[in-house]
């Protein structure tokens, strides 16, 4: 799964607010993107994109509330960070709700802004490297034979390669090369491994 440099995307419609924001991250080395207007965010959001959003709730074209429904719909990964005024925390509460990270109230400390913003990416950071974990593990699996994968569940399951050949009519050393065969294209050295890799494939 490839995937752009960790931008922070500030979308505020107050341009001189952004710009701060982001001057301010770029001091402590963030790269980021502003944009003041949500809509302009939607057209050029892409699913590789790598970072996390902070978006000002109250904007005059389109809430951020909204942005939030639309990029929820469009399965965003990006971590959102609402910016809120004092009479936004109903807003910000429900955006929490809808899966938004975290809020800052305005007017909000920089040392603040900061360590939220790199808890967002870290956060994010780790998602992408299980996503890529779970992708990797896909390819693997969509590698073995029909009758690699029937032996591999089985054996997952428990079943000793005896009850395996009796019930696959199959001889108990051809479930040995199955499951050395299975092991090998896993990229794994142990069951414990295999067991793992299946329930994470389970879980998707």
């Amino acid at each position: 799964m490839s995937s752009s440099p960790q931008t922070v995307y500030i979308v505020d419609d107050e341009e001189a607010v952004a710009d701060s924001i982001a001057m301010l991250l770029k001091s402590v080395g963030l790269a980021t993107r502003t944009f003041a207007d949500p809509r302009d965010f939607l057209k050029q959001y892409q699913p590789e994109m790598s970072g996390c959003l902070l978006l000002d709730v109250r904007m005059p074209k389109m809430g951020g509330l909204e942005l939030q429904e639309e990029l929820n719909r469009k399965r965003c990964a990006l971590p959102v960070i609402f910016i809120t005024g004092h009479g936004d925390v109903p807003m910000a509460v429900e955006a929490m709700r809808a899966g938004a990270m975290d809020f800052l109230q305005k007017p909000f400390n920089d040392d603040e802004l900061i360590r939220r913003v790199q808890r967002a990416l870290e956060e994010e950071m780790q998602q992408r490297e299980v996503l890529r974990q779970r992708e990797e593990i896909e390819r693997r699996w969509a590698e073995l034979t029909e009758r690699e994968r029937e032996v591999a569940k089985r054996i997952a399951d428990g079943q000793a390669n005896k009850v395996v050949a009796i019930e696959l009519g199959i001889s108990e050393r051809t479930v040995e090369l199955h499951r050395a065969r299975i092991l090998e294209k896993m990229g794994v050295r142990s069951l414990a491994q295999l067991v793992r890799m299946i329930l994470t494939l389970q879980d998707a």
